[in-house]
C-alpha cells in the first residue's frame, strides 16, 4: 500500500512540474486569465504535491515511543493544509477574474495556447485516473486530496481551451474571466469537502457509517460472542482505530477466549480493508 501511495506521490510531482512549465509558456504567449487561473492552480499543485510526497513518507513510519499509534495523522494535517492553499488561490484568482469581467482584454496566440492546454488536459486526466485507483485501493487521504487538485484542474484546463477558442474564432473576450470564476467555485467546493474530512479526523470523529456497518456485521452473531457494547472508532489518515467490549462465556479456558478475540480482530481488519 505504501509503495502505491509513494508512486502516486512521485507521479504527482513530476506531472506538476511539467504542467507549470507548459502553462507558464502559454500564459506568456496568450495573456489569458483562464490560463493564469490554471497556471496558479498547477503551481499550488506542485507545492501541495511535494508536501503530499513528504507526508506519505512520514505517515509510513512505524509506531515509536513518542507516537504509539503511528504517524498516519500527518495525512490529515497535509490534507487540511492543501485545502487551505486551494481556498486562498481560488479566492485570489476569483477576485482578478471578477475585475476583468467588466473590462475584458484581448488575447493572443490562441492556436498555440489551445494546443498546449489540450496536452495539459490529457496529462492531467491520466494522472487523475491513476490517483483514483490508488486512493480507492489504499484509502490514503493525502492521495485523495492531491487527486482533488488535479481533478479540479481538468475544468480550468478545459475552460481555458474553450475561452481561447471563443476569442480566436468569435472574438468573445468575456468568456475567459467567466470560466475562471466557475473554476474557482469548483475549487472552493472541493477544498471544503477535503478540508472537512481532514478536520473531522483530527478531531477524532468516528468512522463513517459504511465502516461502522461493516464492524457491526462482523460482531453480530460472531461465534463464541454472547454480546458486545461500547463500540468506539476514530480515524487517522488511512487507519481506523476500533475499540469494543465483547462478552464471552466466563467458563471458557483463557486460550479459547484469546482465540475468539484474535479471530474477531482479524475479521474486523479484513472487513475494513475490503474495497467499497
Amino acid at each position: 500500500m505504501h509503495r502505491l501511495n509513494l508512486a502516486a506521490g512521485i507521479a504527482s510531482v513530476a506531472v506538476a512540474v511539467t504542467l507549470v512549465g507548459l502553462k507558464l509558456w502559454t500564459l506568456g504567449a496568450t495573456g489569458a486569465l483562464s490560463v493564469a487561473a490554471s497556471l496558479a492552480d498547477s503551481a499550488l499543485d506542485l507545492v501541495a504535491s511535494v508536501a503530499a510526497l513528504i507526508g506519505i513518507r512520514y505517515a509510513a513510519k512505524p509506531p515509536d515511543d513518542d507516537h504509539s499509534f503511528g504517524h498516519t495523522s500527518v495525512e490529515d494535517l497535509v490534507a487540511l493544509g492543501q485545502a487551505l492553499i486551494v481556498t486562498l488561490s481560488a479566492a485570489a484568482i476569483g477576485w482578478s477574474a471578477f475585475a476583468r469581467l467588466g473590462a475584458p482584454r484581448p488575447l493572443a496566440a490562441e492556436g498555440a495556447g489551445i494546443a498546449v492546454m489540450a496536452a495539459s488536459l490529457a496529462l492531467t486526466a491520466s494522472l487523475v485516473i491513476w490517483q483514483t485507483r490508488v486512493a480507492r485501493r489504499t484509502g490514503s487521504r493525502i492521495v485523495a486530496a492531491d487527486r482533488l487538485h488535479y481533478l479540479s484542474d481538468l475544468w480550468p484546463n478545459l475552460g481555458a481551451v474553450v475561452a481561447l477558442w471563443a476569442a480566436a474564432r468569435h472574438g468573445v473576450l468575456w468568456l475567459d474571466p467567466a470560466i475562471a470564476l466557475v473554476a474557482c467555485a469548483i475549487l472552493l467546493l472541493g477544498a471544503r469537502r477535503i478540508g472537512l474530512r481532514a478536520w473531522h479526523a483530527l478531531m477524532d470523529r468516528r468512522a463513517d457509517p459504511a465502516q461502522l456497518a461493516r464492524i457491526e456485521a462482523v460482531l453480530r452473531g460472531y461465534p463464541g460472542l454472547k454480546g458486545h457494547h461500547d463500540l468506539r472508532t476514530r480515524t487517522a489518515g488511512t487507519r481506523v482505530f476500533v475499540q469494543v467490549h465483547v462478552e464471552i462465556d466466563g467458563d471458557l479456558p483463557l486460550r479459547d477466549a484469546h482465540a475468539i478475540s484474535a479471530g474477531l480482530k482479524r475479521d474486523i481488519v479484513a472487513a475494513l480493508r475490503r474495497p467499497t
